[in-house]
């Protein structure tokens, strides 16, 4: 893709400020695709690619043509995750914080959108990962289930594609660096924030609590324990297994927002509470994958300062895109209790005033 810029009359910049005041009213987004290299891509991808796909949502310009990022089958898609421009001109020619942004367990940068072309719209570059082997555009494979430890990783390897992107890069702002992420991406945030994993640690708490919703067996994605004793057992994984609870933090990050964080039990205790960022958690009280008493609510007793919002009724896959009648109909994580536009907003909400104080953005 290439990547453009189109300054804006004065006139039209007050407009858009003034508009950018109410999420309903702020400016197009645009969006782009890039690829990164991570040789741990190739241990979790089905066909050993060693790409990681890159989405960046960022401020267009007033005159792009925005487009619906649907997810699933022409014309009948199963979710709607908002609208966005492909390769639109920016905005203008300032320089705009960025956020990094992790999916979670199976699902894809664009079933985020809805969040992440929020944040562009109110003047971020959020910058999107595909994770190799555990997303919803690919075939999944265990590799991508269980060596969680690498999606911080993926982030990092984003960030310096996007920094060395000759186009891209003079609208970027490296010292305003926040993430964020859903579930699975919870965790990733925290990884790349600094917090230290401690994979034994997560082995001994699933051996204990076989049924925490962590642990269970995930609808997007089962296998066997003798599968996975024979994947562990291959040279090039067992090398990297060795170096899972190495540090996978992003410099330069600055504040976290995680929303239904996921895998928490597999943080040490001592590096959350060691943790000195801001950091924002919003969660439902209905979320029975990532139960609250062991994710979210056990990061935010244990991170000094961390905010915690958690949604009456609101479950996990509620963070989510929204669905349609045909998702309703066939995807097992689209039924929900309460209206998914309240769950967006709420989220929305807290992460322009996470980001904003710390980031400094408007």
């Amino acid at each position: 893709m290439r990547w453009r810029t189109n300054a804006r009359s004065l006139i039209g910049g007050a407009l858009l400020a003034a508009l950018a005041a109410h999420p309903a009213a702020a400016g197009k987004v645009g969006e782009g695709h890039l690829i990164a290299h991570a040789p741990s891509a190739a241990l979790r991808d089905a066909s050993h690619r060693d790409e990681v796909r890159i989405t960046v949502w960022y401020p267009a310009a007033p005159d792009a043509v925005e487009r619906p990022l649907d997810i699933g089958p022409p014309g009948k898609p199963f979710f709607t995750s908002g609208r966005a421009a492909p390769d639109a001109a920016f905005e203008d020619q300032r320089r705009h914080a960025l956020i990094l942004l992790s999916h979670g367990f199976g699902g894809t940068a664009r079933i985020m959108a809805w969040f992440g072309t929020a944040l562009a719209r109110h003047g971020y570059v959020v910058v999107a990962v595909d994770h190799p082997g555990n997303n919803g555009r690919d075939t999944m494979t265990i590799g991508g289930a269980v060596m969680y430890w690498e999606r911080p990783r993926d982030l990092g390897v984003a960030l310096a594609r996007v920094e060395s992107d000759a186009a891209l890069a003079p609208h970027l702002d490296p010292g305003r660096l926040g993430v964020a992420g859903f579930s699975a991406g919870g965790f990733t945030s925290l990884a790349a924030a600094g917090v230290r994993i401690d994979v034994q640690r997560f082995r001994q708490f699933c051996a204990a609590h076989p049924d925490d919703g962590v642990c269970a067996p995930q609808k997007e994605f089962s296998f066997s324990r003798a599968d996975l004793d024979r994947f562990l057992a291959e040279p090039a994984i067992a090398a990297d297994v060795a170096h899972a609870d190495d540090a996978f933090a992003v410099p330069g990050v600055k504040a976290v927002f995680v929303m239904a964080p996921a895998i928490i039990q597999s943080f040490d205790p001592a590096s959350l509470k060691q943790l000195r960022l801001p950091v924002g958690i919003i969660l439902g009280d209905a979320d029975h994958v990532a139960t609250p008493a062991t994710n979210g609510e056990a990061a935010a007793a244990a991170i000094p300062g961390a905010r915690l919002r958690v949604l009456p009724g609101v479950g996990h896959y509620d963070f989510l895109a929204d669905c349609t009648p045909a998702g309703d109909a066939a995807r097992a994580v689209c039924p929900t209790a309460v209206p998914r536009a309240g769950t967006h907003e709420a989220a929305i909400d807290d992460a322009l005033a996470l980001f904003g104080a710390a980031l400094g953005q408007p």
